[in-house]
């Protein structure tokens, strides 16, 4: 999914007194930037293969009779989840990006096509069922599948999750919902994009802004913004970054000298 949104390249000051400041820019040929995972590993996708770069060896992964990659969960770098929407399959693998198991959607005893996976722990995934547009929680060692939401009217345009969360997007509204099958939280937004979550706290754009949600926040804060397209965003514990054309923007979070 080719995402486009726009963000000014200067120190910006946030409404709950944070920045962020442009630390670097570092070139990266990729058709998909995934992030870092907590050991500064590197992970992108090029030509359908996963590549993995970091300090203790460069590794990849790919198999390209399941089709594109569409999205790399990188929560648990020892158990990455990756997903190809194509053919209805999610793949396991390890930090050596070897192959631990995979399952296909379509061999499920009641068949779904699934839209988005992602990583919940304990043998599970966040799954979007596109028959039922219900968010679901699956454990692939159980096959079972338990509903977490109601069905959701519109179209979901972003899908990201930590163990114990799951924040999903439509074209007007923004929600999370628990593991026990609870929605925690709705709020009234248009046109999200991309988003990335950490420790319980947000980044998201649409076609023109940026906005932040700090955890346990109840609305979004809006970062002003013109100028830089962003195809893909990672917010981490210290970093946020924003890749487009080829580029890796790398941006501090720090709070503000007193």
């Amino acid at each position: 999914m080719k995402i486009v949104s726009f963000l000014l390249l200067f120190i910006v000051q946030f409404s709950f007194s944070q920045e962020i400041k442009e630390l670097k820019t570092t070139p990266l040929d990729a058709d998909l930037f995934i992030g870092f995972d907590v050991y500064n590993n590197l992970y992108y996708v090029k030509d359908m293969t996963l590549f993995k770069k970091g300090s203790k060896g460069d590794y990849v992964y790919n198999d390209f009779e399941l089709g594109e990659i569409a999205s790399v969960d990188i929560i648990n770098p020892l158990n990455i989840v990756i997903f190809f929407k194509d053919t209805n399959t999610v793949v396991l693998v390890d930090n050596r990006l070897a192959e631990i198991e995979r399952f296909s959607f379509n061999n499920l005893p009641g068949f779904i096509n699934v839209a988005a996976a992602r990583n919940a722990g304990n043998n599970r995934l966040w799954l979007f069922n596109s028959d039922s547009q219900q968010v679901e929680l699956y454990n692939y060692r159980t096959k079972e599948r338990i509903p977490i939401s109601q069905p959701i009217s519109g179209d979901v345009m972003t899908f990201t999750s930590n163990f114990n969360y799951c924040y999903l997007a439509t074209d007007t509204m923004f929600r999370i919902y628990n593991t026990y099958g609870g929605i925690v939280q709705t709020i009234s937004i248009n046109g999200i994009t991309n988003s990335s979550q950490y420790n319980e706290s947000l980044m998201v754009t649409d076609s023109k802004n940026l906005f932040y949600l700090k955890r346990g926040a109840l609305e979004f804060n809006n970062i002003k913004t013109p100028t830089i397209p962003i195809s893909n965003l990672q917010l981490t514990q210290d970093f946020l970054y924003i890749y487009h054309n080829n580029i890796v923007h790398t941006f501090t979070l720090t709070q503000p000298k007193k």
